[in-house]
């Protein structure tokens, strides 16, 4: 697409123009860190930001949603059939600011997940309202994030716009044409000259050496490395550790299990059924009618949960599931990390580097 520049202190202007027409969302300064928050006043937009507790994708598939009514139908009593109207919540047109490389690459995951072979249309009716405007990670946001190792410190083109800072600037890439037309509608950005494109190339460039490898072998081998291990003992170890408190999946910018409940009215006739996060650490999450639980111990629910971002998830949807954020590691009480895990497992099973 195109390259326009616009002067940092021209950013708020930009923000508060926005705000007349759109929900704007951005990373804000809490008491305990970062998070993803309403911007009431521009001056709260944090674009310098450690890794917020929570990624993005509360606004792309919420905690709990309601899915349609129901109610029993009034002409037919008795015969158990029920009348259904499906529910579309009114989402305000959002544009969220300063989302890291690494929860786009997230919500990258999302829109394959919800929109590609059986689409979503609740997740489709929200994420045609919600504008992505990245920020360009040029040095690491934690000591917990890994993600030149999972590939993911590139913006992928899921955004509308893609901000690089330099010398007092933001440089914004155009990634969609109604990204663009956004940018020249309300801020005062021009074109970029070619000197500026020269400039944001060795930005980009120059970036790299300062984020670390932690992973004692590349992405490309986890998935084949998962499958050697299955039966690994460190399953149990971390088994023996874990909480299974679930905090890992709910800050995890990829995790998106869900729960179906019906809540009835108290008159037994009427009820809505709604979708609610779920963690699949949860002793409860897999098990079935008749009282069977598929994954009982913890044991086998942790290394589940390092299949699916190893593995499993690349099988069906062609991505990793992990974007090396270092969210769980952070939420974790009991310090149970993906890079530590795959590495420990690389060598109980004594892979060759590069294999």
């Amino acid at each position: 697409m195109s390259l326009y520049i616009l002067p940092k202190d021209q950013l708020s202007a930009f923000v508060e123009a926005l705000q007349a027409s759109f929900r704007v969302v951005g990373p804000t300064q809490t008491e305990t860190g970062y998070a993803f928050a309403d911007i009431v006043d521009p001056e709260q937009l944090e674009l310098d930001y450690d890794t917020t507790v929570l990624p993005p994708k509360k606004y792309f598939l919420p905690q709990r949603e309601v899915l349609f009514n129901f109610h029993a139908n009034a002409l037919e009593p008795g015969t158990g059939q029920l009348e259904v109207e499906p529910v579309f919540q009114d989402v305000t047109p959002t544009v969220i600011f300063g989302v890291h490389t690494c929860d786009m690459n997230g919500i990258m995951l999302y829109d394959k997940v919800f929109a590609e072979g059986f689409r979503d249309e609740h997740y489709m009716e929200r994420r045609d309202q919600i504008y992505v405007i990245g920020i360009e990670c040029l040095t690491p946001c934690d000591d917990a994030s890994f993600c030149k190792d999972m590939g993911t410190l590139t913006a992928p083109p899921i955004y509308d716009l893609h901000m690089t800072e330099v010398n007092g600037s933001y440089l914004l890439d155009t990634g969609s044409e109604r990204g663009e037309a956004l940018l020249l509608e309300y801020s005062e950005a021009k074109m970029a000259k070619s000197e500026d494109m020269q400039l944001l190339g060795r930005t980009l460039s120059a970036k790299w050496p300062h984020f670390r490898h932690r992973l004692k072998m590349s992405r490309d081998q986890t998935p084949s490395l998962l499958s050697l291990g299955y039966d690994a003992h460190i399953w149990e170890d971390l088994g023996e550790r874990c909480l299974a408190c679930g905090s890992c999946t709910n800050v995890c910018p990829t995790c998106f299990c869900f729960d179906v409940q019906d809540e009835l009215d108290i008159n037994m006739e009427d009820g809505e059924r709604v979708r609610v996060w779920d963690s699949c650490q949860l002793h409860e999450f897999a098990l079935v009618a008749g009282g069977h639980n598929f994954r009982e111990s913890k044991a086998s629910r942790v290394r589940h949960r390092l299949m699916r971002k190893g593995k499993y998830i690349k099988q069906v949807h062609g991505l990793l599931g992990c974007t090396g954020c270092g969210r769980c590691e952070r939420a974790c009480l009991v310090d149970i990390t993906i890079p530590g895990t795959l590495n420990a497992l690389y060598e109980e099973m004594q892979l060759e580097p590069g294999g």
